[in-house]
């Protein structure tokens, strides 16, 4: 509770032309304006966090490299991502920013994980940073998490039973993988800042 009430607190910043402070490899993380089925089983207390993306400048011009439905893995304008609604940046301790943004950058194409799964060719917003970013040694920074997908009083929502029947699957409760609002309240994850209010 006390992180997401910080989290809450944390400074207004107009982000400039090319980032405002952003530093590469910054996260920025979505913020939903209303409840939808990721939030339900994920938000931080007070911070619907729903979305992440990697913070990435080519030619001192900014971008994000995400995870998106309908897009798959690609490189948007960072204005897209600002376009959606509050973003909230965060930067990573210890984390080998280039060898991690080479490892996004190699997903770039991949198509969309409608099903969070961590294995095959697909990837999600999460996955993407849960799996790239490593530190100088090329340890993982982000450990695998068991999914959850029962929401605050235990029950897994419609909305999941409905889309793994549709494939023929049962809901993956406990198979390993990430969330962003994990990602957020990781313990390298540092300088909190919301950057779109």
């Amino acid at each position: 509770m006390l992180r997401g009430t910080l989290l809450l607190m944390v400074s207004i910043t107009t982000v400039a032309a090319v980032g405002g402070g952003l530093g590469e490899g910054d996260l920025l993380f979505g913020v939903a304006c209303e409840a939808n089925a990721i939030t339900a089983v994920t938000a931080l207390d007070g911070l619907p966090v729903d979305h992440v993306a990697i913070y990435h400048e080519i030619g001192g011009l900014p971008f994000v490299l995400e995870a998106y439905p309908g897009h798959g893995v690609w490189l948007a304008p960072l204005d897209t991502m600002l376009a959606r609604g509050s973003v909230v940046a965060a930067r990573v301790a210890g984390v080998d920013v280039n060898s991690s943004i080479t490892c996004a950058m190699r997903r770039v194409g991949q198509p969309y994980d409608e099903l969070f799964d961590a294995e095959g060719e697909a990837t999600y917003c999460s996955e993407l940073v849960q799996q790239c970013y490593v530190d100088s040694a090329g340890r993982l920074v982000f450990e695998p998490i068991p999914m959850t997908f029962r929401d605050r009083d235990g029950q897994i929502p419609q909305q999941w039973i409905d889309l793994y029947a549709r494939r023929g699957r049962p809901v993956p409760e406990g198979a390993p993988g990430s969330n962003p609002a994990a990602l957020l309240r990781h313990p390298r994850v540092s300088s909190i800042i919301k950057v779109k209010p």
